[in-house]
């Protein structure tokens, strides 16, 4: 039940708060996220907070509204496209969508609701033991973090129908 509130708590949450860009001190991981024409948009960070692996998001420059976010199979980011970055991150063979009725996979995430100054900001709490998260975060091919151009849907598989990729960053060990 926590998973399907966390969709709405975290898109209220960042809709209005300025972006930072910089990665949090002490995160195990980090990705500055480029968008589809190179500019630097913000930063994405995976910390362990009270025994859970935290995802944390920063961006600024990015078109206001619901944006579908994801983590994907691949660390890579070719832009403009960022197709490269594969599917969503799945190691445990889910369905898509956090209001899937089958559950959800590791790369559901809730929208990046960005305001009307391009700017959004939030945490959301990632689906399994840290250990198991940054294992399929850092598996042989790596693992992006992408911004899709419109919201996801929680449903549908095996996008949400999001639309095109419009930002990437890839994941390093911090």
């Amino acid at each position: 039940m926590p998973r399907l509130l966390a969709p709405v708590a975290f898109a209220l949450s960042i809709a209005a708060v300025p972006a930072a860009i910089q990665a949090a001190p002490g995160a195990a991981a980090s990705a500055p996220i480029v968008s589809s024409s190179g500019t630097d948009v913000g930063y994405a960070t995976v910390s362990v907070k009270k025994g859970k692996a935290v995802l944390s998001i920063a961006v600024t420059g990015v078109s206001e509204g619901p944006h579908g976010l994801h983590l994907h199979t691949t660390g890579k980011c070719g832009r403009p496209a960022f197709t490269d970055a594969g599917g969503h991150l799945n190691p445990g063979g889910h369905q898509h969508g956090t209001l899937n009725p089958a559950g959800s996979h590791l790369g559901d995430l809730p929208n990046l609701v960005v305001s009307a100054s391009g700017e959004a900001r939030g945490e959301v709490v990632l689906n399994g033991k840290p250990k198991d998260v940054m294992a399929a975060l850092f598996d042989a091919d790596g693992t992006a973090i992408v911004i899709h151009a419109g919201p996801d849907d929680y449903r549908t598989d095996p996008t949400g129908n999001s639309g095109g990729r419009i930002a990437c960053g890839v994941f390093s060990r911090n």
